[in-house]
């Protein structure tokens, strides 16, 4: 089974190289048939520049351009577009994820789950330089999630996770633009039905560049994203019942 790592991207000049030779190593070393799909998403620095020298150098790796305005979710939806492989992995482009980790959700997904979510606040998982009030409105949100869709799992709005390429298709249509895309991709696999495991991942605070999340702007459009998906559970229940027991086309 082939792996497809979408990574969007913007203005990650300083970032995306290391991030992009980092996970290609990984994954040729562990044997893992993969593309990499990088999402240049309305970059204004350096970046399609830094994305032209990681294509001529590595064959896998394939760049794609989000049409404007900006917008992670967007970007997201934009690479999905361009997957050819059976799993698709969501991988952030500023070297916070743990290449490592994509390997661990392959074998996982092997094991014949429908989706792999990593979290951060588990035994075993690994989480520096996380700042303090973004961690406090992170558990809380995610202490929220739990609460309105009966779950264990505690770190949904990651946008690190893994899924097999029928997952995507069944989540369609997708409609967070932002960094809210993070919680409605997974809570529809989840209200859909599809397995999934849940792994400790290890997590790092960006080294260069700025941070591209700004918690004020983004918490009604994460509050929209959810309440969204909750309310297709409770109003499309029957429909959702019956694309489950369907046969694949």
């Amino acid at each position: 089974m082939k792996v497809s790592v979408v990574i969007p991207v913007h203005n990650e000049q300083d970032c995306i190289k290391k991030t992009a030779e980092a996970l290609i190593h990984e994954l040729a070393l562990n044997g893992v048939p993969y593309e990499i799909i990088i999402v240049n998403d309305n970059s204004t620095d350096n970046t399609p520049s830094v994305l032209n020298e990681i294509v001529m150098l590595h064959n896998e790796v394939k760049v794609v351009c989000a049409q404007p305005p900006k917008g992670f979710g967007r970007a997201i939806q934009r690479g999905l577009e361009s997957v050819n492989a059976d799993i698709v992995v969501i991988y952030m482009g500023d070297g916070s994820d743990d290449p490592k980790d994509v390997v661990r959700y392959y074998q996982k997904i092997l094991e014949g789950y429908d989706c792999v979510f990593g979290s951060r606040f588990m035994k075993g998982s690994k989480t520096t330089g996380y700042p303090q009030l973004k961690l406090m409105l992170n558990r809380l949100g995610n202490t929220f999630i739990q609460t309105l869709f009966l779950i264990d799992y505690n770190d949904v709005s990651n946008a690190f996770k893994a899924y097999r390429i029928e997952v995507i298709r069944a989540m369609q249509p997708l409609v967070s633009q932002y960094f809210n895309i993070t919680v409605e991709m997974p809570l529809k696999a989840i209200i859909s039905g599809f397995s999934y495991a849940v792994i400790p991942i290890t997590w790092n605070g960006r080294g260069s560049g700025v941070s591209k999340y700004h918690i004020r702007e983004l918490s009604r459009k994460y509050f929209f994203s959810i309440l969204y998906v909750w309310l297709e559970k409770i109003l499309l229940k029957e429909e959702i019942r019956k694309m489950r027991s369907s046969p694949p086309i």
